[in-house]
């Protein structure tokens, strides 16, 4: 616990979370000479960041999220510390949805994303799965994954060299608006600056609901399984089945895999072997080849998605609430998006236009609108 302050310690901006999106956000903000604090509960990589399967991709259909990735990858890519690897990801896409998703394929090419629509049969140069039901598949070479732990770090590490003041294991316990300033108490003192940017991934919820905002964002568990080594021809890249949800990727001489349980939200902690059975069994439909492999129940983890009700997250000011800024809610996408929503809310936090039109992800498209899921969700 950091020690308690003898008076309220200002700041230009209070950010909230020290994960990779709150610490790819300092450093942008510190960088363009915001005094900055970062606050957070724990330490970096220690929620969704560090426990998420850290794959980095492009394959969205709708431009904004492209974009975010698009830009994020590039950025990992030059960076050694990102441990980025272009080791590509293949969807396979139902009969259903096969029209859709090469439109999908066309829009990010567009945007000069070299994903590429494939038959099933040409696809399996990637990696071989049954072919039942599916309509055709893509693939992008410059998607893959990256070092999240390291990744975070490093931000963190830059967000310091560039002036940010990072306070760690230092839970928010309370926020007010007084006069023109955010103050917010913790253990260790009170903080106060004039914008607070939400990006406490997971508990962004509850970090609102201190500010009595209602910012919907909740925690939701994810288990990822490992098998244990396997002798493999080749490496399999991220590979998603959208018929059943079900993902996997070589992770070293193992795969790891895992389907997202819609009913497991909440703060729920553990690895749910429960779900391992249903996981599985879809598998096999899929990769019958998976029966040969064994469970390394050590190897096997879960972690917490930050989840909106339309799968995709919240940027941008908080209408109507004097300079409160949401980078969170990100269900799955933080480590992918992370660097250009840090390079987006520098902007936003100093009254730019950002180089990348978030106004999709606002906030205000829950309000008394139905709402659909964006996109898929991994």
């Amino acid at each position: 616990m950091t020690a308690p302050l003898s008076r309220p310690y200002s700041a230009d901006i209070m950010v909230i979370g020290a994960g990779i999106i709150g610490a790819a956000s300092a450093y942008r903000l510190a960088q363009r000479g915001l005094r900055v604090i970062v606050l957070d509960r724990d330490r970096p990589a220690s929620g969704s960041t560090g426990r998420s399967v850290a794959g980095v991709r492009a394959q969205f259909n709708s431009v904004t999220n492209i974009l975010l990735s698009r830009e994020s990858i590039a950025e990992y890519a030059a960076m050694p510390e990102s441990g980025y690897r272009a080791e590509g990801y293949l969807m396979l896409i139902p009969e259903a949805g096969w029209p859709e998703h090469q439109e999908a394929v066309a829009l990010q090419q567009s945007l000069g994303i070299p994903s590429e629509a494939l038959t099933p049969a040409e696809a399996q140069q990637y990696a071989a799965f049954d072919t039942a039901g599916l309509g055709g598949c893509s693939f992008c070479p410059t998607d893959g994954k990256v070092d999240a732990h390291s990744l975070n770090h490093e931000y963190v590490r830059l967000a310091r060299e560039a002036g940010a003041r990072v306070v760690l294991d230092t839970p928010v316990t309370a926020i007010a608006r007084l006069g023109e300033v955010w103050q917010v108490q913790t253990p260790a003192g009170t903080f106060e600056a004039p914008q607070v940017l939400n990006a406490a991934g997971a508990w962004s919820g509850e970090v609102g609901r201190l500010a009595g905002l209602d910012i919907p964002v909740q925690p939701a568990r994810r288990m990822v399984f490992s098998t244990g080594p396997l002798t493999l021809d080749r490496p399999v890249p991220m590979t998603f089945d959208l018929t059943s949800g079900v993902y996997l990727r070589s992770e070293g001489e193992r795969l790891i895999f895992g389907r997202a349980d819609p009913g497991d939200t909440g703060w729920r902690e553990g690895l749910n072997w429960d779900w391992l059975e249903p996981t599985l069994s879809l598998a096999l439909e899929r990769w019958p080849w998976l029966e040969t492999a064994s469970l390394d129940r050590n190897a096997s983890w879960w972690g917490y998605y930050e989840l909106t009700p339309d799968g995709f997250p919240v940027v941008g000011r908080m209408p109507g609430v004097d300079d409160w800024l949401n980078a969170c809610g990100f269900s799955g996408h933080g480590v992918m998006q992370a660097a250009a929503t840090g390079r987006v809310m520098a902007q936003i936090a100093v009254g730019e236009a950002p180089f990348i039109d978030v106004s999709p992800l606002g906030i205000e498209r829950f309000e008394g609108a139905e709402v659909r899921r964006l996109d898929l969700q991994l």
